[in-house]
């Protein structure tokens, strides 16, 4: 029997909690805003990934979805789409994923009405939302349809990677550049990829070693470990595997002009973003350079159909967004972080002060 609980949280829409032992599912589904979300028939819909990960409690599995959740809201702002943002996660082990787990998960998604959208995430895949599809009709990213949205990531990731090369050195020329990439998943091996074949250098790490050895056979990269990757000499360092990885110990280490990856939550903490700027690294904000994913996925919502180039031609605008935010800070004085949030704040109050009262 699922049971779900809400649980009141200031600034969020709707938080809740599910919990079936019979099943082995323990999960989060947090709504941050719906405000850019907001649908002609008077409904509102947020979207976000679902995650499973081996929280070590309750509550860090909360500290994380209502992290990703706020920044799905920002991410969306940023890509100019009609869409809120939340996020869900599952609390358990990768290898004990089960349909029944996903089927469990799919009445959760299902008890929020169409408010919030899921798709895959970390940890989880797109065969892993058919059962997730058995149970409710609010689930993207499936086969058949727009599918996995990762490489979709990775060139966003690119171009995000071409407009911050374009502010540092002054050109989006990768070749001869060389970019230090913090996980080897299904995004960090698409954008080493593609930094190889325009050019670029890779140095990579992952906690799955075989993972790291693949994508430095097929980049002609190397392999360093873990606990150096951010700190090894580069021109880009690229975090693509959990947040956090921007804080006190690993910004001092840096040597980079610029940080550019996949991941979500990159900076631990707000601060870390003016620690950046004090050490003259570019930093570019990660919900604004991985949303190629979520327009992808966007897409998919699209009465019309999905329709891929129409994806592509979106994620296009990652660039020109980058650039304003770039000028943003240069101008206010700020550090990139905040100016991507003033960025996503501006649209967000402006669709707050046009919806009807």
């Amino acid at each position: 029997m699922l049971e779900i609980t809400d649980i009141s949280v200031a600034g969020y829409e709707r938080v809740r909690r599910a919990v079936d032992p019979s099943r082995g599912l323990h999960a989060l589904i947090a709504v941050h805003s719906t405000v850019l979300g907001k649908q002609a028939d008077g409904s509102s819909r947020a979207l976000g990934g679902m995650r499973l990960w081996p929280y070590s409690s309750l509550d860090e599995a909360k500290t994380d979805v209502l992290r990703l959740a706020r920044g799905m809201t920002y991410k969306a702002a940023c890509a100019g789409l009609n869409l809120g943002g939340g996020k869900s996660v599952i609390i358990g082990k990768p290898e004990d994923k089960t349909p029944a787990m996903f089927e469990a998960m799919g009445e959760f998604v299902e008890s929020f009405g169409g408010t919030y959208i899921t798709a895959e995430d970390v940890n989880t895949k797109v065969e892993d939302m058919a059962p997730v599809a058995k149970k409710t009709s609010h689930v993207a990213g499936l086969a058949g349809k727009s599918g996995n949205p990762s490489p979709k990531t990775a060139w966003g990731c690119f171009l995000g990677l071409q407009a911050t090369l374009t502010e540092v050195f002054g050109s989006p020329d990768v070749a001869g550049k060389t970019v230090a990439i913090e996980g080897a998943g299904s995004v960090g091996s698409v954008y080493g990829g593609l930094i190889a074949k325009h050019g670029g250098k890779v140095i990579v790490a992952d906690i799955r070693q075989e993972s790291a050895l693949r994508v430095a056979a097929a980049t002609g990269g190397r392999v360093v470990s873990p606990t150096e990757i951010h700190s090894v000499e580069c021109d880009v360092y690229a975090p693509c595997a959990l947040g956090g990885s921007l804080n006190d110990e690993t910004i001092p280490d840096l040597s980079c002009r610029a940080v550019v990856g996949a991941a979500n939550n990159q900076l631990l903490e707000d601060r870390h973003g003016d620690a950046l700027r004090a050490r003259g690294i570019v930093y570019a904000p990660d919900y604004v350079v991985n949303a190629a994913g979520l327009i992808n996925v966007y897409c998919e919502l699209d009465p019309k159909g999905y329709d891929e180039p129409r994806s592509m031609r979106m994620a296009e605008m990652i660039r020109k967004t980058l650039a304003e935010i770039f000028a943003i800070s240069r101008e206010e004085g700020i550090s990139t972080a905040r100016a991507a949030d003033r960025y996503a704040e501006r649209r967000i109050e402006a669709a707050r002060a046009e919806a009807p009262r």
